[in-house]
């Protein structure tokens, strides 16, 4: 996730990063630019066409569109963010919920068992950000000090195993009167948490936006500015060259954007930093356990 200061207006400006849409967009945005001088040339110095023409009166068409698709793209966008949004607040329920976990490992369990408890609760965050990143096995240059590494290896879904053993080592401390009924039922609360938030992240990754709206969206996009150089090259001439690449520009840029945000969970520039809440998390239990 890219930080930044949203105060400094001029440096947004002229800065282009990894993540700029017009990077991207650049080949893209050439050739249509090529595409509207060849409009433009054969309109205005071939056909001689005029603003009065059958050709310019398909603006009209265009400003009708241009609200339809605005309104699509507001959806679209808006949907996207909803899913960062969300992925967001499910990883500070992760994070509540590791820290409130600790410290109620700490107080009800031995202390015999502090130093177990620290590393799986450490290892968990990281287990579910490569489960989310479809990462077959732990990492183990993140976890060989956490974790035993070896037990995790071939499994599928390393966070859900790793939360049978919690639960496991705490019925056994329950059978052995380590815990009593109470405590059990405490911890439980925290616990049952790791599940949900994994799900419901599972939930975010798997379910994309339905195929035949995307589909849609970017036909839509790509006949409607490929035909801007039709209806505003009778009007404006050269002119419409850097109009209809800007159009492009913007319409394009959004839809970008909301493809990069909708699933949260990945490297991309803009997605969640899930390695910086992991160290947290990390950093936080390990400070507790050892006050």
């Amino acid at each position: 996730m890219i930080s930044y200061n949203p105060k400094e207006w001029f440096t947004f400006i002229i800065h282009i990063h990894k993540a700029d849409t017009l990077r991207q967009l650049l080949p893209l945005i050439v050739a249509i630019s090529l595409y509207t001088i060849a409009v433009v040339v054969v309109d205005v110095h071939i056909l001689h066409l005029d603003k009065e023409s059958s050709a310019a009166k398909i603006a009209v068409m265009h400003t009708l569109l241009g609200f339809v698709i605005s309104l699509l793209l507001v959806f679209r966008t808006n949907t996207a963010y909803e899913r960062w949004w969300e992925g967001r607040k499910l990883w500070g329920t992760l994070v509540n919920c590791s820290r409130n976990l600790a410290i109620k490992l700490k107080a009800a369990t031995p202390q015999s068992e502090h130093d177990w408890f620290r590393k799986h609760i450490e290892a968990f965050p990281y287990a579910m950000k490569n489960h989310l990143r479809n990462v077959a096995s732990l990492n183990e240059s993140e976890l060989m000090e956490l974790y035993e590494v070896h037990k995790m290896k071939e499994v599928k879904h390393v966070p859900m195993q790793m939360s049978r053993v919690m639960y496991e080592r705490i019925f056994q401390l329950n059978k052995e009167g380590k815990l009593n009924a109470e405590q059990t039922l405490i911890i439980n609360s925290e616990l049952q948490q790791w599940m949900e938030v994994c799900g419901a992240c599972e939930r975010i990754r798997n379910t994309p936006i339905p195929f035949s709206y995307s589909v849609f969206l970017k036909k839509f996009i790509f006949f409607y500015v490929m035909t801007l150089p039709i209806a505003y090259a009778p009007i404006l001439g050269y002119y419409a060259i850097p109009i209809v690449a800007f159009i492009l520009y913007v319409l394009a840029s959004l839809e970008l954007i909301a493809e990069e945000i909708e699933n949260p969970f990945g490297t991309d520039a803009n997605d969640l930093p899930l390695d910086d809440i992991a160290k947290n998390i990390r950093s936080n239990v390990d400070a507790l356990f050892k006050n």
